[in-house]
């Protein structure tokens, strides 16, 4: 029995969200012919094309009113420069036309709309290069990818504004699926004419069903923003033939969908399976094939005399990461991944440019004690690891198919003792390679151990810092302090290893007093080198976290929930504090960006904040220094 599976619109456009690579491999080493299609980026290529940009302006043209958008104008007068050049910058962002850097960074060749104006309006006759700061006088292929990521965002914001108000470049129809307790809102959208997108959608689906035949397809959903998307493939490819079985799974059902309810779900999809997908895969193909009954199927939705029924696999178990097999990318157009350069973030770069080959060191955490994660599943609180031995094997035979030494480890926290055994191992085995994922920043990553990693190949790791308060950090569990991460952070950076930061704002109980300490803090660490790279997150309580279900030992009240039987994630809450925190975020991330740039280091944190009556830092200007020195 042959099945397909496939990525739904939209994720990354440099490199394949792994769901799919991973159960190939384990497919291909259980004996099941099995291949694999990401339309996330096929709906990408065929948007951006000349025959795309075309259907675009048709649509905005039946919409006059709309040509008071500034964007929409623009591109309408200048839709023949657009169709001049969307072919060959998208071969340019795939790396197969390096030469026509030189003309995109000329400033000439590419219709400049609004994502431009602010390199714009920032030149000067004392300033003409306002990028130089960040590229040089040389970077011409950075510059480049920059510029052109900023026509790509351009076109972007005018199929948002004029056709399709759902649409991103990284997710589709977001706000349908998240945390939505009904159906309603994706039901509506599926049974409705679509849009451009949608019909674009429709069309990739159909073309693929009928290039590959197969008789089962399954299609993963990693996040919110790849709900829609994947129901409206499964919707396209029953009605293409209505005989096909369809499977969903991944991220955002095994998150939000674990307390599925509507049948009306499974008017296109016929299975439904939560956490690790492998063992549930193969018991339903088994069920295909007559080998089980639908009752032996393992944590599967199924619609049985208009219900939903949900079967357990009691005395079932996971295979075990060892025998999973090597992911493999075979059946993806490796060459047509797109490197875009949207923000100059250092992080970011490394996430959005270049092809990176994931794999994964261990399932689930070691940690596991953080309670604002989600410690009750399955993805988290099963810890699995690999040995280092499997690992290098698992890098050498992707470095053979993609001719890539990249990999991107995609733990949730990569446990520090596989990562010195892999190290040793890789530089035993003089393996080049160049290596990235998530850390927790434990105390063992020494000097010594962060060496060894660099040696190794190790480029960048991220990690959470969280909210920078020892008070905070020690409520959620997260088993670190400030120090602590400023002097881990210190011996990656001492060792040439890029540090992101994952931070938080809002936790529970935190004060505004305790918001702008945190500020201070990674000030400190940004000034002292320790941290390169970061993002604020605003704090959300999670339905599978021990905040969402134990609210009163953090000092909070859950709001009632709205009456549903779909998706339920995000909670809300009333904080007692009666902070507003939402209201400071504006100012961390302005204070974020510039420390990023090494700007501002020197000046009281409180001028990144419209708002009048913000407290000074109680904090000590060498409270990181004097960690670093102690």
């Amino acid at each position: 029995m042959q099945i397909l599976l496939i990525t739904p619109p939209l994720t990354q456009l440099n490199t394949p969200y792994p769901a799919t690579s991973y159960l190939i491999g384990f497919l291909k080493k259980s004996g099941i012919v099995a291949t694999q299609s990401d339309l996330s980026l096929e709906l990408i290529l065929r948007l951006f094309s000349k025959q795309g940009l075309d259907e675009i302006a048709l649509e905005l043209l039946k919409h006059k009113k709309k040509y008071k958008n500034p964007g929409i104008r623009f591109f309408l007068e200048n839709q023949q420069n657009y169709l001049a050049c969307i072919e060959p910058l998208i071969r340019f962002l795939q790396g197969k036309d390096p030469s026509l850097a030189l003309r995109i960074c000329s400033r000439k060749y590419l219709p400049e709309g609004p994502r431009f104006q602010a390199i714009t309006e920032g030149a000067s006759p004392e300033d003409p290069d306002p990028l130089s700061w960040a590229f040089g006088s040389l970077g011409v292929q950075d510059r480049a990818k920059y510029l052109s990521s900023l026509l790509l965002d351009d076109l972007v914001d005018i199929i948002r504004e004029g056709v399709d108000e759902r649409f991103e470049l990284s997710r589709y129809a977001e706000k349908l699926a998240a945390s939505m307790p009904t159906f309603d809102l994706i039901w509506d959208a599926l049974i409705s004419t679509g849009t451009l997108v949608d019909r674009y959608l429709d069309q990739l689906s159909v073309e693929l069903i009928r290039k590959i035949p197969a008789p089962v397809v399954g299609i993963t959903i990693p996040f919110p923003g790849n709900a829609y998307g994947a129901f409206r493939i499964a919707q396209a490819i029953k009605k293409e033939n209505p005989e096909i079985k369809i499977i969903l799974g991944g991220g955002y059902v095994n998150t939000e969908l674990r307390q599925l309810s509507d049948p009306r779900v499974f008017d296109w999809v016929d299975f439904i399976t939560l956490d690790d997908g492998e063992k549930p895969l193969l018991c339903i193909l088994e069920h295909l094939q007559g080998k089980r009954s639908s009752q032996q199927l393992l944590r599967t939705f199924i619609r049985q005399k208009g219900q939903v029924v949900y079967q357990a696999g009691l005395g079932l178990h996971d295979i075990p990461q060892r025998d999973l097999g090597t992911p493999t990318y075979q059946g993806l157009s490796l060459d047509h991944y797109l490197s875009v350069f949207e923000m100059l973030n250092p992080m970011h770069r490394i996430w959005s440019d270049g092809r990176w080959n994931k794999l994964t060191l261990a399932h689930g955490c070691y940690w596991k004690k953080c309670n604002f994660c989600d410690v009750s599943l399955d993805y988290i609180g099963r810890y699995d690891p690999n040995s280092a031995d499997l690992i290098v094997e698992r890098m050498k035979t992707l470095i053979k198919e993609t001719d890539q030494t990249g990999f991107h480890f995609v733990d949730e926290a990569a446990p520090p003792a596989l990562l010195r055994a892999l190290a040793q191992r890789l530089i035993e085995q003089k393996l080049s390679v160049s290596w990235w994922g998530n850390v927790r920043f434990d105390k063992v990553f020494t000097p010594e151990l962060t060496d060894l990693l660099a040696q190794s190949g190790c480029i960048a790791v991220s990690g959470g810092l969280e909210v920078a308060s020892d008070r905070l950090l020690k409520l959620m569990q997260k088993g670190v302090t400030v120090e602590q991460v400023a002097r881990v952070t210190h011996a990656l950076t001492r060792s040439g290893i890029m540090v992101h930061a994952y931070l938080m704002y809002g936790f529970p109980t935190q004060t505004i007093q305790e918001t702008i300490d945190a500020l201070e803090r990674v000030r400190q660490l940004f000034e002292e080198g320790c941290i390169q790279s970061g993002f604020w997150h605003p704090f959300s309580a999670t339905a599978h976290s021990p905040i969402g279900m134990n609210p009163g030992k953090f000092g909070i009240q859950l709001l009632p929930e709205p009456p549903g039987c779909f998706a339920r994630n995000d909670l809300g809450f009333i904080d007692p504090t009666g902070c507003d925190h939402l209201t400071l975020g504006k100012g961390l991330k302005k204070a974020l960006y510039n420390y990023m740039h090494g700007v501002g280091l020197d000046l009281d944190v409180r001028i990144w904040f419209d708002q009048k009556k913000i407290p000074s830092p109680q904090v000590s200007k060498t409270l990181i220094r004097r960690a670093l020195n102690g």
